[in-house]
């Protein structure tokens, strides 16, 4: 398997070399990164029809860097902290807005505002687990000693949210039509507004420069 493995890594190679195309390319695509954006920007790129097969993998938090430097990935989006690594290019792509948000059924849909922590430790909080594979991983927005739903995706997390199972943070762009449309209800907090810097990074091979 592994004489097999070789030979196919070989032959990628030669093929990168005479196209200046990659064989694959594998993207570690963040939970805050909206689905549309991805397909759409996917679209554009297939529609080249390049010699490139392109593999998506969901990842959150400190799992989406992880999966580029493991070298499980190519190319990371959402990165929101790329750290010390030196092989490490990043590029900055936004910002996000989090809002917490709660179902209108939910108990602190009509609580007064601002929420204190102290209010929102008696309920439940919704988290998406980390996907790093080494390591605690990464966590906001939870509080000691809360109840806690751990879910795969942010998108489960929102759909958690939607059914008043728990509480919590979720980005502005992705809570913003349900907000409209009355389904789920914004809530002032007393800690500091969540602002989100992320990024895209890639690992540095000698040959790229920015400009």
């Amino acid at each position: 398997a592994r004489v097999l493995d070789d030979i196919e890594a070989l032959a990628n190679r030669v093929q990168r070399v005479a196209t200046g195309w990659e064989s694959r390319f594998t993207i570690a695509v963040d939970g805050v990164i909206a689905k549309n954006t991805m397909m759409e920007l996917c679209d554009a790129f297939l529609s080249l029809a390049p010699p490139t097969r392109l593999r998506l993998r969901d990842e959150t938090l400190a799992g989406t860097l992880e999966a580029l430097t493991s070298g499980q990935a190519d190319l990371a989006l959402g990165v929101t902290d790329a750290g010390t690594h030196a092989s490490i290019l990043t590029q900055a792509l936004g910002e996000v807005n989090f809002v917490y948000a709660v179902a209108p059924h939910h108990p602190l849909a009509k609580a007064p505002e601002p929420l204190s922590d102290a209010l929102i430790r008696q309920h439940r909080a919704v988290a998406v687990a980390d996907t790093v594979t080494r390591g605690g991983g990464l966590s906001f927005g939870l509080l000691g000693g809360q109840d806690v739903f751990t879910v795969a995706t942010m998108h489960d997390k929102l759909d958690v949210q939607l059914r008043g199972l728990g509480a919590g943070f979720v980005p502005d762009c992705m809570a913003h039509p349900f907000v409209q449309t009355g389904r789920l209800v914004v809530k002032a907090v007393e800690r500091p507004k969540r602002l989100v810097s992320i990024h895209y990074a890639w690992r540095d091979t000698g040959k790229t420069t920015l400009g």
